[in-house]
Order: C-alpha cells, then structure tokens, then sequence
C-alpha cells in the first residue's frame, strides 16, 4: 500500500472507534443505527448532485453490487446493536473487525489474487485470529464453550460477515467505477460518490428490517425523541470514517490489505472499552489484544 493508503486508513480507524464508543454508550437498537444512517447518509449525499450525468452513468452491475451491498451492512449494523447490548465492546470490537479478513483473504485466493498476499500477511492474520480466540477467555487456563457460544459472541461474528460481504463488494464496485470514469472524474469524487450510494442502499435495507416489526418501530420512534444528536455526530462519523476507507481503496493493490490495515482501530476500541466504559481486563484479553496488534503490524 502507498503512504496516502496508509494515512486514510489509520485516521478513519481512530475515527471508527470513537463512532462504536458512542454507540456502545447508547445502548444501541438497530432503529438508533438506522436513524444515524440516515442522517450521515444526508450528509454526503450532495456528492450526488455535483456531477448528475455521471450518476446517470453508473453501469448496472453496479447497482447489483450496492443492492448486495446494502444488505450486508444493515446485517453488520444490526448485528453490530445487538452484540453491544449483549457484551462488553473490548470483546465485540475485537471480534467484529479481525474476522473479517479470514474471509476477505480466502476470496481473494478464490479469485486467483494469491499472489498479491504475502507469506508474512497470512502469518499476520493467524495471529489476529489466535488474539480473537483470547479474547472472552476469564483465565488462560480454563476452557468453556460457553466462553464462545453465547448471543454477544456469535452476534460479533455475523457482524463480521456482514462487514466482508460490504467490503468484498465495494471493492468490486469501485474497481467498475474507476475503471469507467477514471481520468476524467478523480478517484476522491468516485469515492464520494459510492459513498452516498452506499449509505442510501443500507438505509433502504436497514429500514425495511425495523419497520416490518412494531417493537422495533417503538424504539426507532423512542431514538428519534432521545437520541437524534447523538445519532447525527454519530452518523458524521461513519460516513466519514468509511469515505476515507473507499478512498484509500483506490491506493491499495488488494483488498485484503485495506480490510487488514484498518485493524488498527482494534487496541484503540479495546483500549476504549477497558478504560472509558471500566469493563474488565483479564490477562488473557489484553494478551488477545496484543496479539492482534502485532498481526497488524505484520500485515
């Protein structure tokens, strides 16, 4: 990855954290993600109008891809809710940002990119894992399934592939774009572009599943009575967060590198939970951490 690649990602990953703190410290619903969703959503979308011919030129293969898109990160955002109403975020921020490369990186072998994946990257990604299977251990000692199996974990997890279903189609997606419209439109204004498409195709999705249930609409309508500041600086965040990631894409040989990279964001969100919201540190957790913070720095 180039340097510009590098610096994207490392601010959009201080930037991720503090998003996922703030929506820790709600208590989240998926309603309250959907009404932050929406509001960063309105504020990238004048992207939209700043060249309207080139909307009108986005080729439909890459309306699929945000269809696709759009519903993996409504199963991310509503996963992503559950879990941290389930259990600390020093165990589910974790969990949701490392695995997936797991999937990410075996895609890219299907696809026949294995060349582009290092020998030290894979060894990297071991270690992200292994510091993930730390992570909910009490004592390094004892081993109990319950450790794993329980609601908190297993949401992290379908967060997880909710976030490699996005990332995998995005990449794809702007690789269509920029192989359509580059010189003529820069890579930052093809980003930008996606990125407003984006977040309405995951309001869309994210909406149908909070309106087709009464509970969820009681909570959607409590968020909006409670929690509309919030949710705003909150949706900010997101969209920023995530306009630097697809930038850096454009920067980035493979993909696998980016969904990795942007792992720094891990001991920042732990770090986050354990000192910000006191929630606990057994030694096997902060080994976990440092584990996957090394496998950062090998990838």
């Amino acid at each position: 990855m180039t340097g510009i690649a590098i610096g994207l990602l490392v601010l959009s990953a201080m930037v991720h954290a503090g998003w996922n703190l703030l929506g820790k410290q709600r208590n989240p619903t998926a309603g309250f993600f959907l009404l932050a969703n929406i509001l960063g959503t309105c504020l990238v979308t004048p992207i939209l109008l700043w060249d309207v011919s080139l909307l009108c030129a986005v080729p439909a293969r890459v309306w699929i891809l945000l269809a696709m898109t759009g519903i993996a990160q409504a199963v991310y955002m509503t996963a992503l809710a559950g879990a941290y109403r389930k259990t600390d975020m020093s165990i589910v921020y974790p969990l949701a940002r490392s695995y997936p490369v797991l999937v990410v990186l075996a895609v890219s072998f299907l696809l026949g990119r294995r060349d582009q994946i290092s020998p030290l990257c894979v060894t990297g990604i071991v270690l992200l894992v292994a510091g993930g299977f730390l992570l909910p251990k009490r004592t390094f000692g004892d081993f109990h399934w319950r450790d794993y199996v329980h609601a908190g974990s297993l949401l992290a997890l379908l967060a997880a592939f909710g976030s490699a279903g996005y990332s995998l189609c995005d990449d794809e997606a702007l690789r269509i774009l920029r192989s359509r419209f580059e010189p003529s439109s820069s890579r930052v204004h093809i980003a930008l572009l996606y990125d407003a498409l984006e977040g309405w195709a995951s309001s869309i999705a994210l909406a149908a599943f909070v309106l087709c249930s009464a509970s969820r609409r009681r909570e959607l309508r409590d968020d909006l009575r409670t929690g509309f500041l919030q949710a705003f600086v909150m949706g900010a965040a997101i969209y920023f967060a995530y306009a630097l990631v697809l930038i850096a894409m454009g920067f980035a040989r493979n993909i696998s590198y980016v969904v990795a990279f942007r792992l720094l964001g891990i001991p920042i969100g732990a770090l986050l939970g354990i000192f910000v919201l006191k929630e606990s540190r057994p030694a096997p957790k902060l080994c976990g951490v440092g584990l996957m913070f090394v496998g950062l720095v090998l990838v």
